[in-house]
């Protein structure tokens, strides 16, 4: 991989300079907080110039939004000024490897990745926290202004400067729950659309708890026209006592495309197709000729077809006619795509069926030829939390990580976007899982994808099997699981595949984001 800017691109600049440039007109001066002239838009000017019918302030409109969804964009559009630096002690292959492990704020490290993977990310996939009122939320520190610090309920100083820690648990007795949540996800999710390729494409796991916000989200920040679905994905067969007595044995994951360009599909079983001595060169396969619609629905499709060869008579049926009507069935016949009962002694038919041509086919589903759509139905062979538990269990030999997603459910994901050398992204890492579908993945088919994950060092509760273990941050946990599996399936492909094994990326190159001012 490429080396990495040290530092992000200033947006809202880059922004400012496209509509000066474009709209020389909505470009105005006005005084800083120093009394000194700074260049500013003039958003009036800029509505009338787009559009005629432009909403004003105030005015009632269907929107989505919360305490402090203006200053949540704002961040998003702030450069960093963080830097990163690599840790060469902690790589693996340092040299060779094309992977990234990078320990830091993922709001900061995603700002910092624009600037060298804009538009080159195939897949993003996350597991972020559920807001369950335990989990961690992100406090992102910016400043506000003092005329909007009763909107936030004390959480800012009378300078406006954020009063709460910079990292805590987001309790449901907060009276911002939901609004700490949405500012934590927000500017992360808009600054992680910029690294997307035009084809590419997010998976969010999520619980109920955020479900319906963080679809809202992705519909302003992806657009509701690419939305993809909502998957949903089975956590546990043992049921949990909950209220109302409904356990909840399923999470979600909405999926968002970058644009119309993405396009899912999966490996299925081939098309069966024939080669015979009156086409030696044309392999073929054959598709039921009836419709499941009524004659009075389809009455020119209501007809007898006639054998042309035997004078053999096949009357439709009332209640299924023929897919094809009286005009066209000549043609296809002269086209050679008509099969009768008996014109082939391998084909046990009772009715006439339309021929394909294998040609015909591949044109027409071009590089997704042998692929099948993929259904909101997970696949059974895709694990729960418990395989996942195991599958961490079985790389470190003792339970040091609870509940992480399957390997499994990120390799399906994977296998969708059919790009066997494309760039994965998690900036909420976890235990690496992501990572580990990866380098598994590769190992399978031989692929050359490469994975970026980014991880906050949260600490783990001291007395937790991890932190007895020696792992006193996710971070090591993650970096230590990419180390022994990348190991693990080395050995395995070295011994199943000898002239594969070299392709698997096993270890990731580990970067550190550093809090300091950029060099």
């Amino acid at each position: 991989m490429e080396h990495l800017k040290m530092q992000s691109p200033d947006i809202v600049s880059e922004n400012m300079a496209y509509i000066a440039e474009r709209w020389p007109e909505c470009l105005t001066e006005e005084k800083d907080e120093n009394g000194k002239l700074r260049p500013v838009i003039d958003f009036d000017k800029l509505r009338q110039l787009l559009s005629s019918d432009a909403t004003g302030e105030g005015q009632e409109r269907y929107q989505f939004t919360w305490p402090d969804k203006r200053h949540a964009i704002r961040l998003a559009n702030t450069p960093t000024t963080d830097t990163l630096r690599p840790c060469r002690e902690e790589s693996v292959d340092f040299e060779n490897t094309q992977n990234l492990y990078i320990e830091g704020d993922n709001l900061d490290v995603l700002k910092l990745l624009r600037e060298s993977y804009l538009g080159k990310v195939k897949m993003i996939y996350i597991d972020p926290p559920y807001n369950t009122g335990g989990d961690f939320v992100y406090k992102d520190n910016f400043i506000k202004k003092n005329s909007d610090y009763a909107e936030v309920s004390g959480a800012y100083d009378e300078e406006g400067y954020q009063v709460v820690d910079e990292f805590e648990k987001n309790t449901d007795s907060n009276g911002r729950f939901h609004t700490d949540w949405l500012n934590m996800i927000y500017p992360r999710l808009k600054v992680a659309r910029d690294l997307l390729t035009d084809d590419g494409v997010i998976f969010i796991s999520i619980d109920d708890n955020e479900q319906k916000n963080l679809k809202n989200v992705c519909d302003e920040v992806f657009g509701g026209n690419n939305f993809v679905a909502i998957i949903p994905w089975r956590k546990r067969t043992a049921k949990s006592d909950v209220p109302f007595g409904v356990s909840q044995d399923y999470e979600w994951i909405i999926v968002y495309a970058k644009s119309n360009l993405f396009n899912a599909s999966v490996e299925g079983k081939e098309r069966k197709y024939y080669t015979t001595p009156d086409f030696p060169n044309r392999p073929w396969r054959v598709h039921d000729l009836t419709k499941q619609t009524t004659a009075s629905e389809r009455p020119n499709s209501f007809f007898t077809i006639v054998n042309p060869k035997t004078g053999e008579e096949y009357p439709a049926n009332p209640n299924s006619t023929w897919r094809i009507t009286e005009e066209t069935f000549q043609e296809y016949y002269q086209q050679d795509r008509m099969v009768f009962p008996g014109d082939y002694d391998f084909l046990k038919i009772s009715k006439p069926v339309l021929r394909y041509w294998k040609e015909d086919d591949m044109k027409k589903a071009g590089a997704a030829f042998g692929r099948v759509a993929v259904s909101t139905k997970l696949p059974d062979e895709i694990g729960m939390s418990q395989d996942g538990t195991k599958e961490v269990t079985d790389v470190f030999k003792s339970k040091i990580f609870s509940f992480p997603k399957p390997s499994s459910l990120v390799k399906y994901f994977l296998q969708i976007i059919n790009d066997n050398s494309a760039i994965i992204l998690d900036f909420f890492s976890g235990s690496a899982t992501t990572a580990h579908a990866v380098m598994r993945q590769n190992a399978e088919d031989g692929g050359h994808r490469k994975y970026i994950c980014v991880q906050l060092p949260e600490a783990t509760p001291e007395g937790s099997e991890a932190y007895k273990a020696g792992y006193k941050t996710i971070c090591e946990i993650g970096k230590e699981r990419i180390r022994r599996a990348g190991k693990k399936i080395l050995e395995e492909q070295k011994t199943k595949n000898p002239e594969m094994f070299t392709n698997v990326n096993g270890g990731g190159t580990t970067l550190r984001l550093t809090l300091a001012s950029a060099c």
